[in-house]
This record gives structure tokens, C-alpha cells and sequence, in this order.
């Protein structure tokens, strides 16, 4: 006899149809012969911590709403082989593979292992505070942001690349991107779309008092330096994928890389990142 299946389903409470939809999925998967665990916990874990994962025997992992949930996913399959299946209850849902509608679809095509795995990037980060003998460490699919803590003054930051200093301006901030984030909070920002094959990490400053403030991309074996000097007239916040988040004082070092480890999505369809592109965006085409 085969041994039980089991998934995970992740959800957004706060959105009107995920009730329905949550009830919909947990039966269709069980009927294809999956245990299955609901989670729907939004609390953010501590920047630096390390949150559970899911069980070791978890098969995928079925995210139902936005790229917000299938961030919060990511800190549960962190540093496992298991992937991530997102159905979109949200606005663009970029990261997600099936709208609502096409759910029995999708579980159909899991239960019968009819997908495929798209490996994506993600950074890491060491956070040096102060006279600390060792890192504070995290990481991220999406971004990292390093930005002022008083909304009403400037951060001053020292920026590095592979320790060589680059600039060192006044402004509201920086957003480190992995690919799979150049399509968020950086291309907000006024950053690039960096396709998810390219081993890359971009900066991108907010609102900098410089001439040389554009976006800069960097190579998979380079890293990113930033510190907040001591004269800074504001101490500095970081946050990971928008999540995970700490202040942090003056003469504090953040170093971002790219990561070891990576996310697995697993994706149904074999169009081209190009076409995710234009149909998430609606671009004039």
C-alpha cells in the first residue's frame, strides 16, 4: 500500500472568497488522496529567527491568495526541497500559477505530478550591528528594504560593492531585489524587470540626495554593503519580504548576497516569463 500524501494549504483569511475556496481545495485534494494541514497564521515571524517548517513528508505546498501568502509560504518550505503552488485569490498575483477558477485543475496536475519546478534566487543577508562579534541573518525571495526610521529625516548610507565603495548619499532609502523582486516594490521604485533565469541582485535607492542614485545590478557572486553612517540624522529600518523587520542604529552594516538556497515554484504551464509579463501587467501588445 502507498504511503499517505501529504499538502499543505496556506491561505488569506482576510479575503472574502478564501473561505469557499479553502473548503473547495481541502476536499479536492483529499479526494486525490492527500492528508492535508491549513495554515492561515499571518503573524510575522522576528527578523533573524528561525520560523517551523513544514513536515519533512510534505508533498507541495498549495498557496491560496496573493504574493503577500505566497511570501509567507516561502518562510515555511525555507531551506526544504518542497514546492510552492500558488493559486491567485489577490490583484496580480504575479508569483502564482492558476487563477481561482482553474483550481481543480491545478490539483488535478499535482495529484498527478503533471508539473514542473522553476528554481528562483533568493538573497541572503548579515545584518553587523554595532560592536557584534557575529550577523544577524536572514533572507529573502523578494527584497530586502533599508530604509530611514524617521519618516521626517534622511538615512545617511555608505554603498559597497565586493567592498569597494560606491556612493554615499542622504535619502529615504534602498531596496535590495532578487529577479523574482524586480517586479515588486523595486519596479515601483523605478528599478528593472530582471528575468528569473539572470543570476543577479539589484539596489535600487529611494528618493537619494545624489547625482550617481540609479539602480545598480550586481552579479550572483558579488554582494552589496550598506552603512548607516554615524552622522546619519536617522537611524535605519530593515525589512524582509516585507515581513520580517527590526530597527536598526547607526553604524550598522547590512550585506546582502545571493543565497545558497533557493525557492522551488512549481509551475504547470511552460510559457515563457515574457508571457507572464505582458499578461500580469496587461501590457499594450
Amino acid at each position: 500500500m502507498a504511503g499517505v500524501r501529504h499538502a499543505v494549504v496556506v491561505t488569506h483569511t482576510r479575503l472574502r472568497e478564501s473561505g469557499t475556496v479553502v473548503s473547495e481545495a481541502v476536499e479536492q485534494l483529499r479526494q486525490a488522496g492527500f492528508e492535508v494541514s491549513i495554515i492561515d497564521n499571518t503573524e510575522a515571524p522576528e527578523f533573524g529567527s528561525r520560523p517551523p517548517v513544514v513536515r519533512d513528508d510534505t508533498e507541495i505546498v498549495v498557496v491560496l491568495g496573493g504574493d503577500g501568502t505566497i511570501l509567507r509560504a516561502a518562510e515555511l518550505v525555507h531551506c526544504t526541497s518542497v514546492p510552492i503552488l500558488g493559486v491567485n485569490l489577490g490583484h496580480v498575483g504575479f508569483l502564482a500559477e492558476f487563477e481561482s477558477f482553474q483550481m481543480s485543475e491545478a490539483i488535478r496536475r499535482v495529484a498527478e505530478h503533471d508539473y514542473s519546478i522553476d528554481e528562483r534566487m533568493i538573497a541572503h543577508v548579515d545584518v553587523w550591528l554595532p560592536g557584534a562579534s557575529a550577523p544577524l541573518e536572514d533572507w529573502a525571495l523578494n527584497d530586502i528594504t533599508l530604509e530611514r526610521a524617521d519618516r521626517g529625516k534622511m538615512v545617511e548610507l555608505s554603498i559597497r560593492v565586493d567592498d569597494v565603495e560606491m556612493s554615499s548619499f542622504g535619502c529615504d532609502g534602498v531596496i535590495v531585489s532578487t529577479p523574482t523582486g524586480s517586479t515588486a516594490y523595486a519596479f515601483s521604485a523605478g528599478g528593472p524587470v530582471i528575468w528569473p533565469n539572470v543570476k543577479a541582485l539589484q539596489l535600487v535607492p529611494l528618493a537619494a540626495h545624489a547625482l550617481f542614485a540609479r539602480p545598480l545590478i550586481i552579479g550572483a557572486g558579488s554582494t552589496f554593503a550598506m552603512d548607516i553612517l554615524d552622522d546619519s540624522t536617522s537611524d535605519g529600518w530593515i525589512c524582509c519580504d516585507g515581513r520580517r523587520q527590526r530597527a536598526l542604529p547607526k553604524g550598522t552594516r547590512v550585506e546582502v548576497r545571493q543565497s545558497k538556497d533557493t525557492l522551488r515554484l512549481a509551475r504547470l504551464s511552460g510559457a515563457p516569463f515574457t508571457n507572464r509579463l505582458v499578461t500580469k501587467f496587461d501590457l499594450p501588445v
